[in-house]
């Protein structure tokens, strides 16, 4: 009886112990959730210009008298950017009018020497070598009019390249234009990204190269952590034999107005497949390794390993690891150790 008394006695205390214990923390619990979710592919490289344009001087030995842009400025197809001094290219172009005046003066006496040619030919009145000269002096004025005009012309073109326009619409982002420098043909005086566009010249691995196409969407962390998204404009027919990697052109939307030289990461948006995820404070990086803490029934939680994937709007994605059915521990796991009683959220004791 003693005995029988005694083993009682001690189930009842563990009962009691049991009952008696302190919950080691309150949790909210949630359970994982099934979404669509884009393949990823990571991604990293520079932010470079779409195009870029070239800004020179066609005419030499000029001095700039006017800069009207600056590093920044944005303009517009057709704008004057720069003036050139005009006297002295305005000077050669009244000497050549004044050229071309005199040939057509001559043109017109050589005309009237050639007609009468013609009206005294066969009359004996004129040797056929007198006839000749006439008749060709006056297709040499014809001939020195025209070039005369060719040559006003090109002194007209000259005056219009003394005032320098942008290209294309863009952005100015070089500037080496200098008030009162003689410039030189070919000179570069600015540099401007066409129509602003900018675009991200992504570096992916090779094996990733049969499942990207153009059009798809590729987002990048730009300045501040502001997501940009974009799309795939053109896929590199290369692969870097150094790195193993190819190049991804990524066009960015105008208005993001991304700035030129920086190195972002992002990556690039395959087909939607499905993903089990869970909220990314629900992880439990210990050593290297990721945890999920479950609870049961009995509230008592039960650390568990997964293998992690895609990452998206402050979830994660659980490859394995992972019962659909179970209810995780929403945030705190880093305070609780296995096989702990917790109180949870909601539930009456």
């Amino acid at each position: 009886m003693l005995a029988v008394a005694g083993v009682a006695l001690g189930v009842q205390s563990s009962g009691a112990q049991e009952q008696n214990e302190t919950p080691a923390l309150t949790v909210a619990v949630v359970k994982p959730v099934e979404r669509q979710w884009p393949e990823t592919v990571p991604a990293s490289g520079w932010l470079k210009p779409w195009h870029e344009a070239m800004v020179a001087s066609e005419i030499s030995g000029l001095r700039i008298t006017d800069v009207l842009v600056e590093v920044g400025s944005v303009v517009a197809k057709g704008q004057v950017l720069v003036r050139l001094a005009q006297e002295t290219v305005r000077s050669d172009l009244l000497k050549e009018e004044a050229a071309r005046e005199t040939a057509k003066a001559n043109l017109t006496k050589a005309k009237a020497n050639a007609e009468r040619v013609r009206k005294l030919q066969g009359s004996g009145a004129l040797s056929d070598e007198k006839a000749v000269e006439y008749l060709n002096a006056e297709e040499t004025a014809i001939a020195d009019v025209k070039s005369a005009e060719a040559t006003v012309e090109g002194q007209r073109i000259k005056i219009e390249q003394t005032t320098i326009l942008a290209p294309d619409d863009g952005m100015i982002t070089s500037r080496s234009a200098q008030l009162g420098a003689v410039v030189s043909s070919g000179t570069e005086l600015f540099r401007l990204v066409r129509q602003r566009r900018v675009e991200w010249q992504a570096e992916v691995s090779a094996r990733y190269l049969p499942r990207i196409r153009e059009g798809l969407d590729a987002v990048i962390a730009g300045p501040g952590d502001n997501r940009i998204t974009g799309h795939v404009r053109l896929v590199a027919p290369t692969v870097s034999t150094d790195t193993g990697r190819a190049i991804v052109y990524v066009a960015l939307p105008v208005e993001a107005r991304p700035p030129v030289g920086l190195y972002v990461t992002g990556h690039i948006e395959l087909e939607t497949t499905q993903a089990l995820s869970v909220p990314q404070s629900a992880l439990v990086f210990r050593d290297g390794i990721n945890y999920l803490f479950t609870v049961s029934n009995d509230r008592r939680v039960t650390r568990i390993r997964v293998e992690t994937g895609r990452r998206m709007a402050g979830e994660v994605e659980i490859v394995s690891g992972l019962d659909p059915s179970a209810r995780v521990v929403k945030s705190g796991g880093a305070f609780l150790a296995d096989k702990a009683l917790v109180r949870i959220e909601g539930e009456a004791e």
